[in-house]
């Protein structure tokens, strides 16, 4: 069901697959009731303290007439885990804060100075202050870009993206701010509305900057589109749904969406992961260590073969078809040649 397949059209699908079973759709619907439902509890209730945690991120979407918050929680080695998830009417600071100590009582490290990513919600930001203190807050940059340009014309829009995108590429805290402070003096000049948008929490916004992290963890942390991609599968997942009748239905068919995500989520990426995965190149192109195989069998190619450090050549490096005719006319030119000694020598 969660990858498209209504309850009325299981019937006709499943007479394709001869061990499918449950072919009433009553019997689905059943099934899913009670998996989704135990996916909902096991989502709720799991304990939080078995890992050791190095960043929260929260968001909320508008879900079935009602606000979806949810929570995803990121591990010192890179993993993804959903937190938990709470319906509201919307993303005020008493639900949310409710929420966070709930997460507290199972386990999560509710007094550790972690990273929390948010995408500038008044309500969650006051929420996370009141709950969790002190701790360092990152600003979405990519909610920040869109809500100045949306103050200006359309034609300029583009522009403007490309340069607040610049500045906030700046590796560096006083580069950065700087920038975007000159953003800020021209902006001025043509929208005080924009200069006053970008104004507004600009220093959470570097937070990473300040904190001399952003090379290495910027491109999963400078926004919450970790987040942002859980929402929008989870509305891929749902889209079926046309009447949503109970709030135990809402949070069993999100719960079991979650679920299913969780499962396959990539790991967190930064620098010491891409120099991880650049290594084997650099190493191949120093000569200390070899691959299998490099580049595919065409002419002018070869195949390196690595084995008790001799490399072997699987193909000619040079000349193609051309020099393979001549190197077959100077096998048969010293054919007679050879034939000739050995005739001489049994003479």
């Amino acid at each position: 069901m969660l990858g498209g397949i209504s309850c009325r059209e299981y019937e006709a699908a499943a007479e394709a697959v001869p061990e499918a079973f449950g072919l009433a759709r009553s019997s689905v619907s059943r099934r899913f009731i009670r998996a989704s439902a135990q996916e909902l509890r096991r989502l709720q209730e799991r304990r939080l303290d078995d890992a050791e945690w190095a960043a929260l991120i929260l968001d909320g979407k508008a879900f079935a007439g009602d606000a979806l918050v949810v929570a995803l929680g990121v591990t010192a080695t890179g993993e993804k885990r959903i937190l938990g998830l709470v319906q509201t009417a919307s993303e005020n600071k008493r639900v949310i804060a409710a929420f966070l100590r709930a997460l507290g009582e199972r386990g999560f490290p509710l007094d550790q100075r972690l990273l929390v990513v948010l995408d500038g919600s008044k309500g969650v930001h006051a929420a996370v202050r009141a709950v969790l203190g002190d701790v360092p807050i990152q600003r979405c940059q990519w909610h920040k870009r869109e809500n100045v340009v949306s103050y200006l014309p359309k034609h300029e829009q583009p522009a403007w993206r490309r340069k607040l995108q610049a500045a906030y590429a700046h590796p560096t805290y006083g580069d950065a701010k700087r920038a975007l402070e000159r953003l800020h003096r021209e902006l001025r000049l043509r929208n005080e509305s924009a200069a006053d948008s970008l104004a507004e929490g600009l220093d959470e916004t570097l937070t990473l900057h300040r904190l001399n992290v952003f090379p290495e963890l910027g491109v999963s942390f400078k926004t919450t589109n970790l987040i942002e991609s859980v929402m929008s599968r989870l509305e891929a997942r749902t889209r079926r749904v046309t009447h949503w009748r109970t709030s135990d239905q809402k949070m069993r068919w999100c719960a079991a969406a979650l679920g299913v995500m969780e499962r396959q989520f990539r790991r967190g990426r930064g620098r010491d992961r891409r120099r991880a995965r650049a290594r084997p190149r650099r190493q191949f192109r120093d000569g200390r260590r070899r691959s299998t195989v490099v580049g595919r069998p065409r002419h002018g190619s070869r195949h390196i073969c690595s084995h008790a450090g001799s490399t072997v050549r699987a193909h000619a490096s040079t000349g193609g078809h051309h020099n393979r005719r001549q190197h077959g006319r100077r096998q048969h030119a010293r054919a007679p040649v050879r034939s000739v000694r050995q005739r001489a020598g049994r003479r």
